[in-house]
Formats: C-alpha cells, structure tokens, sequence
C-alpha cells in the first residue's frame, strides 16, 4: 500500500559552514542574519547567548569577527517553505494613546513596523490579529532598530487627516539619541539634502547628496558624557533613515547604528550588554486627526537606554 504524502517540511538540522575569504571579517551576528533570512534577530541573538552557536565548536560573542577556515556551527532554524502561510501572533504593545480614530503605542527596538524584506509579520500585522475585524493602518514608520511612539490610524479619515498634517509639518516628533563625540551647539540644524542608494548586495542606503531631496533635522544637545552626547532630534521633514544620516554626516554617528555607525563603537557596547541603536522616539506633539485638539504624547526610554545612561555618568 502506497504511503500518504508528508507536505509537512522536514525537521530542520544542525549545519556546519565553513567560512571562506569573502565571509572572513564578518561580525558573526551579522553574518548569521544574512545566512539566515527570516529569522527573527531576537532568536539569532538567543541562539548566540545560548551557546547553540559556535565557532571551532567553541562559544562565542555577538561581537566575535569570523576568520577564514572556521567553522561556523548553525543550530535547527526552521523556516516556512515557499508559499507556506506564516501565522501571525497576536501583538500587546503598551499604548500610549487611544480613541476611535487613533491608537499610539511605545513599539520596542527590533521589531519592524510592517512585514517585508525577509520579515515575516510586524507591528501592524500583529496588532490586526489581535484585533481581528479592525482597521488599522500605519500613519507613518519607525525604523526597526528605532523604539518609541507609533501612529496608527482606526478610520480612514483620521488615516488621511494624519498624512495631510505630516505633509503640512503641522506635527512635531522629538527623538532622543547617543551619538559618538562631544556635541558643541546646544542647538543645530541639519539641512543637508538626502539621497536613497542600493549597495551592491541590495541592502538601502541613503547618504547627504546635492541631487537629494530636502531634509531638515533639528539638533539640541541634552548631556555630555566624555567622549559620548545625548542629543535631542526634531525632524521637521521626514526622509528614510534622515536622523541617522544627518548625525553620521555631521561626524556623530548613533550608538548601536549597524548602517552608518562604526563596528568599533558598535562592538564596545555590545560587551556592555547593549545589542539596539540608541534612537527612541518619545514625543509627539500633534493636533488630534478629526477634532483638532492638541496632544502631547510621551515615551519614556527604555530600561536598556536608561541603563546604558546610567553607565556612561559614572564612567565618562
């Protein structure tokens, strides 16, 4: 008798990968986030912690470079075959705000705000599961890697209201960032001109460029720390990536920034236990969408950023 077909996919197993001169370098946790796309970062990051990685069958760090000829043991990472539909877990995140029209919340650092690029489910995924039959739409966007406050429009027209008064610049968004060096200006602005880019592995960019379009950040400086500055930024435009590259080009790239910031700086912090770019959304001053009224949101940061603070005073 003939066996029944498994459509099932087969259990995932343990691979050994054996670095070549073009992978040597490589940061291992960046490395195991291009090998293995889809992979939640949290779980790459776990599997790091956890020992299941590892490198000459040694343990590793998230910071620790991979050279030629290692061998890089890849723990069982299921993902779903081609076509196969991915179930979406309902999301809580703390809200901030919330009435008919408009529902804020604090997202946290590495998770994305829709799915795409090799992410299966985001924010707005996840809050659709959890509210099955509401509409919710995205009113703006937040980096991954970017905590903080979030828009999300619950009617059409409150959807609209918000694109028109983002448009206008009717609205103000405050970040809080660490960046490299000694901030001298309490208050700056940043007017270069912003340009998208792909890299040659496809990867976006974007970088200060004459042929850009117009961009404009405003920068006040909150604390020093030696060799580091917490910077407030207030984008009175709102271009992909605008406040990271404004910084990196004024010579300040953001703690924690795998694009545009330094593997060295990168690297230091990650001993310290600090694994996020250091960039929190926290306030948000808007006219409400359909009433008009004005209103004052806040996040505070997150334990992790507030820790890292906490560091730097006692040993800057």
């Amino acid at each position: 008798m003939r066996k029944p077909e498994n459509n099932k996919n087969p259990a995932p197993t343990v691979r050994f990968v054996q670095i070549d001169v073009e992978q040597a370098g490589q940061r291992i946790d960046n490395f195991l986030l291009r090998l293995c796309k889809g992979v939640p970062k949290s779980h790459l990051y776990k599997a790091l912690r956890s020992g299941e990685v590892r490198v000459n069958k040694g343990r590793i760090g998230a910071d620790y470079r991979l050279a030629q000829g290692d061998t890089v043991r890849v723990p069982p990472l299921r993902l779903p075959q081609a076509g196969e539909p991915r179930a979406v877990p309902p999301g809580v995140f703390p809200i901030i705000f919330e009435d008919e029209s408009l529902l804020v919340v604090n997202k946290p650092a590495g998770v994305a705000v829709h799915g795409g690029s090799g992410v299966a489910f985001g924010v707005i995924e996840q809050l659709r599961a959890a509210r099955p039959g509401a509409t919710l739409e995205l009113a703006h966007r937040l980096d991954r890697e970017t905590s903080g406050l979030l828009m999300v429009a619950k009617q059409r027209r409150a959807l609209l209201a918000l694109h028109q008064m983002m448009r206008e610049g009717r609205g103000r968004k405050h970040y809080q960032a660490l960046v490299v060096g000694d901030w001298v200006n309490d208050k700056q602005h940043l007017r270069q001109p912003l340009l998208k880019w792909l890299t040659a592995t496809g990867e976006r960019r974007v970088k200060v460029d004459r042929e850009g379009k117009e961009a404009h950040t405003i920068i006040t400086l909150r604390k020093r720390y030696g060799r580091f500055s917490l910077l407030e930024a207030e984008l009175r435009t709102g271009r992909t990536h605008q406040i990271r590259v404004h910084l990196a080009a004024a010579g300040h790239p953001i703690v924690g920034d795998d694009k545009y910031g330094t593997d060295e700086v990168r690297d230091r912090f990650t001993r310290l236990g600090f694994n996020r770019m250091f960039l929190h959304a926290f306030l948000l001053e808007i006219p409400h969408p359909l009433s008009g009224e004005g209103l004052v949101l806040q996040a505070e940061l997150p334990p992790a950023c507030e820790q890292i603070l906490d560091w730097l005073e006692h040993h800057s």
